[in-house]
């Protein structure tokens, strides 16, 4: 399961608190370096540390964090915005990681804008990526905190359709995977099926259905460990040896080690 260490950074004027997950002695193929990022709300890296213990499990050291104004990271919810989720992020990717570690990153809900903001940042560094019942949002919207008019911007109706996550994702050669639940009440299908579509034009792509889940999908994985290893079994699995055309969708895989390209 490894070592789960609780540290706090100081990151973006604020103290920004991490878990990070320990593999322990030995070294695995592909070592690969894992960030989990929690969505809004009171989204927290307290329901995602079962998560990264599971990659942690597998021989790759992973973190969970608080953005500033979740979880026990100070600063006020009101004053973050999605570029300081990006900057937060980077930065606890550089303490924790260093610069060369291949990267998989994990997000749910808001945190889908910040995967492809990291992904653009990083380039191919990102070897893996999963999307778990992710949204995305506008560029009129991305600098602005979330309380000084944010909320408006994404509310005009298909604000996310300017978003720079689709463009970003298209260009993604890595593995992909989207998870989506059986209910999502909050984010709007032409938004998933904008993201699978661009995840699918040059990843390697898979998709994943979580039966009974609804968009929380934090909260159910934390209490799901057979779906944690679908989905960690399906970021993991090893390419295949011929790949087949970026736009096909395939079944979660059930493969060990992690071979970028």
């Amino acid at each position: 399961m490894g070592v789960v260490h609780k540290t706090v950074h100081p990151i973006d004027g604020e103290q920004l608190s991490v878990y990070t997950v320990d593999p322990g002695p030995g070294t695995v193929a592909d070592r690969i370096g894992v960030v989990v990022m929690h969505g809004a709300g009171n989204g927290s890296k307290e329901r995602n540390l079962p998560l990264a213990e599971d990659f942690a499990a597998l021989g790759h050291p992973a973190v969970a964090l608080d953005f500033s104004g979740h979880g026990e990271s100070t600063g006020e919810l009101r004053d973050l915005s999605l570029r300081r989720r990006r900057h937060q992020a980077a930065a606890v990717i550089e303490k924790v990681f260093g610069a060369d570690l291949p990267l998989a990153l994990v997000g749910f809900s808001m945190s889908g804008q910040t995967l492809a903001d990291l992904v653009a940042l990083y380039g191919g560094r990102v070897a893996a990526l999963a999307a778990c019942a992710p949204g995305i949002y506008g560029t009129e919207a991305w600098d602005v905190p979330f309380g000084s008019g944010f909320t408006e911007l994404i509310r005009r109706p298909d604000s996310w359709r300017t978003s720079s996550a689709p463009g970003t994702f298209a260009r993604f050669n890595g593995r992909a995977l989207l998870v989506v639940p059986e209910q999502d009440a909050v984010i709007p299908p032409g938004v998933t099926d904008l993201v699978r579509t661009s995840l699918a034009t040059k990843a390697d792509f898979s998709e994943l259905r979580l039966a009974g889940a609804d968009h929380r999908l934090g909260a159910w994985l934390a209490d799901h460990p057979e779906d944690r290893q679908r989905l960690v079994s399906a970021l993991l699995r090893p390419r295949p040896s011929v790949p087949g055309p970026g736009s096909d969708v395939r079944s979660a895989g059930t493969g060990g080690g992690l071979r970028s390209s």
